[in-house]
């Protein structure tokens, strides 16, 4: 299966908002009165998302500036 430089960066796009939005909630689901050790493992697992939401992210903004540099080339004739 073949993707478009366009599609690779509207779903890395898309993929990295939806892992934001996961670490969000995992950062402000943590309640209050509990024990240290869960605390921490909740923290990790928002950490993980946060990570891929990155990662997403820097795949949407390289598939982004390819694009950029494409049209640009184009435009000059080269």
């Amino acid at each position: 299966m073949k993707l478009s430089l366009q599609a690779t960066m509207v779903i890395g796009f898309i993929f990295s908002m939806a892992c934001i939005a996961v670490a969000i909630n995992g950062f402000t689901s943590i309640p209050a009165g509990v024990d240290p050790a869960t605390a921490s493992d909740v923290r990790g697992f928002a950490f993980f998302w946060a990570f891929l939401g990155l990662v997403g992210f820097a795949f949407a903004a390289a598939s982004w500036w390819i694009l950029r540099n494409a049209a640009r080339d184009a435009a000059k004739g080269e």
